[in-house]
């Protein structure tokens, strides 16, 4: 049983510390804009729903969607797979020859991932 917790932990641990980059780079990026901002205007209004746990909740509920729509489209999740260890500017290239081939795929995953993009958008 030991055997099987270290791994899990480790996934835990390793989906933590994504969360905790993406967590970094938005607050990052809120940061900067929010640098942009002339001192004499008065800040806008925070956001409701925009916190560390709001994304956190939201990133793992695309998460679990994505997940649970590549193991109901094997197809889709092989095509996923095999873009593993290969340079960003050849995924992406492929990724769009891939998505423009597969409209609903696109769909599908824009679908999915429409919370987060809600999110970024409300929480710039």
């Amino acid at each position: 049983m030991g055997s099987f917790v270290r791994p899990a932990a480790r996934a835990v641990a390793g989906g933590m510390a994504a969360c905790a980059a993406t967590v970094a780079m938005l607050f990052a990026t809120a940061g900067a804009a929010a640098a942009d901002v002339p001192a004499d205007e008065p800040a806008p209004a925070s956001q409701p729903n925009c916190t560390a746990a709001d994304l956190a909740q939201v990133s793992s509920g695309v998460a679990a969607a994505t997940s649970a729509y590549l193991f109901t489209h094997p197809d889709v999740n092989d095509y996923f797979t095999s873009l593993k260890g290969q340079p960003r500017s050849d995924m992406h290239d492929q990724l769009k020859q891939y998505m423009d081939a597969n409209p609903q795929t696109h769909a599908d995953l824009e679908g999915i991932r429409q919370p987060l993009t809600d999110f970024q958008n409300r929480c710039r």
